[in-house]
């Protein structure tokens, strides 16, 4: 064994969250805060009619859905059904259930009805290159305000409502690890209100409830911001955005045919984004594959355009495939190939059970085409080529190593590679280690002895003591750890307390 065998609360919820993609888990958190409104609304704490809040629920739901796969068909691309629900059930929280009784409300009926098309219909004509620019609820409700048929009001903001809308946000942005730009949108925007209530006379106690039991900064963020093809791909990025669109969502302004409003201050949001990430779909045709040990495979692609990536991101692959094991269509896979090579490769562990993602691009002939709908992620290393670190791998964890030290990390600064994996026989990307120049430390966990670059580090128990014996220096050193949940976490811990103040990690949840 190479790390404590007890899983610590923390791994455990990452490992089961994990057997979630975002997708899925964003839309059965919408579904369970959509079934608990209408619980509250039969219980009296909300105040529409039951019947009007179910037609409402119906009539998004429906029509997000059928419209996606009617403008699928048109642009002859097979419809993200997961998408078009999320999207259906932002809808349903960002529009007041239309009256049926005593009479129907048809010009509101009306309005949510288009933004429901609109929203489906800006996926396909406000994109560029196959890759939406805009929030599809965000866009549907934006427009339809200018048309006078409806606006959005942004219900799911309401007093009633934050006992499962805060941890379901917290819980969303844990798993999609957006809790500091959620909490810089929420600091910057609330900040901004709070100082406007207090200057009309609110006392400082309700100046602080108000924003965000009374209006929509809590799901905006949660539901709206964190959006992930309207994002840009690093971290500072999204912070510096974050920033941006609370200022707009806060401060009020009345141009004379557009007002503040929180799905205009995400669409301009999303227009910054756009320029600062990977402009555009990505089109992938897969050349081939090679077995790299028994139990990890890796799978080539040649891209149409460019890929701009830094060594250490991810990129989201979308595989259309039928029985699905239910995380969906869209998995992330961490690129192993450097920038500018001719060909994108992934490192994929292939150890059975597979998911019906793995099987999916196991059964790829070259030649078949591919889509990819994003790149991101900041596991890269440090801008200053003058900071040593400290790399450690487990198992399928080499993976965004590989793509660092392929570009020539260790040629620019002082990098050390502790490898853990089963055997010599699964150590992957050997060839790329030797000629990378890093110091590698191999730990083998049977004992079989690695390739002559590689020290041998025996089968040591790694832990804080064996860290600080392997790597004297770690405290000086920013440490990066990638792997399982269960292995990173406590990885992470060991190295913790072995002296490491800088610890970054790139878990790999299961796809």
């Amino acid at each position: 064994m190479t790390t404590v065998d007890l899983a610590t609360p923390k791994s455990r919820l990452d490992t089961w969250l994990g057997r979630f993609t975002m997708y899925r888990l964003i839309l059965w958190v919408l579904a369970i805060l959509a079934a608990y409104s209408v619980v509250l609304n039969a219980l009296g704490w909300l105040t529409f009619g039951l019947a009007d809040m179910l037609a409402h629920a119906v009539l998004c739901l429906g029509l997000t859905y059928l419209s996606n796969r009617a403008f699928a068909a048109v642009f002859r691309v097979r419809p993200h059904s997961e998408s078009s629900l999320i999207t259906g059930l932002l809808l349903f929280f960002l529009f007041w259930p239309s009256d049926l009784l005593p009479t129907v409300a048809w010009p509101d009926l009306a309005g949510v009805a288009f933004a429901c098309v609109l929203a489906s219909a800006s996926k396909y004509l406000l994109a560029f290159r196959g890759r939406h620019i805009f929030n599809p609820a965000a866009a549907g409700a934006f427009i339809v305000s200018l048309t006078g048929l409806n606006v959005a009001t942004w219900w799911a903001g309401t007093p009633a409502m934050l006992w499962l809308l805060v941890p379901a946000v917290a819980l969303i942005m844990y798993r999609t690890r957006k809790v500091l730009m959620a909490c810089a949108f929420l600091l910057v925007s609330g900040s901004i209100v709070f100082g406007e209530l207090l200057r009309a006379g609110m006392s400082p106690g309700s100046a602080l409830w108000q924003p965000f039991a009374q209006r929509p900064l809590l799901f905006f963020a949660g539901f709206m911001l964190t959006e992930p093809l309207t994002l840009p791909p690093r971290r500072w990025q999204q912070l510096a955005l974050a920033a941006v669109v609370g200022v707009v969502f806060a401060v009020p302004y009345n141009l004379g045919f557009v007002a503040n409003s929180p799905e205009l201050a995400l669409l301009l949001g999303n227009l910054l984004a756009f320029f600062a990430g990977q402009r555009g779909g990505i089109r992938l045709e897969f050349k081939g594959s090679r077995q790299l040990t028994p139990t990890t495979t890796e799978l080539r692609f040649a891209a149409r355009r460019p890929v701009r990536f830094t060594p250490g991101q991810y990129m989201e692959l979308d595989l259309p495939h039928s029985s699905s094991d239910g995380k969906g269509r869209r998995r992330i896979f961490s690129m192993s190939s450097a920038p500018g090579t001719a060909e994108l490769t992934f490192g994929v562990g292939t150890a059975p059970p597979l998911s019906s993602a793995k099987r999916a691009l196991l059964e790829l002939t070259p030649g078949a085409p591919l889509r990819a709908t994003a790149v991101g992620g900041d596991f890269v290393l440090p801008r200053d080529g003058g900071t040593p670190v400290l790399l450690i791998a487990a198992g399928i964890g080499i993976t965004p190593f590989l793509s660092q030290l392929g570009a020539g990390a260790a040629q620019e600064r002082d990098i050390v590679l502790l490898y853990l994996a089963p055997g010599a026989e699964e150590l992957a990307g050997s060839e790329v280690l030797a000629a990378s120049g890093a110091r590698v430390v191999a730990r083998l966990a049977d004992g079989s002895a690695p390739p002559a670059f590689m020290h041998d580090a025996g089968t040591v128990r790694i832990d804080a003591a064996s860290l600080r014996e392997l790597v004297p220096d770690i405290a000086r050193r920013t440490v990066y750890v990638s792997g399982s949940p269960a292995r990173v976490e406590t990885l992470r811990g060991a190295a913790r307390q072995a002296g490491a103040r800088r610890v970054r990690v790139d878990a790999f949840a299961g796809y």
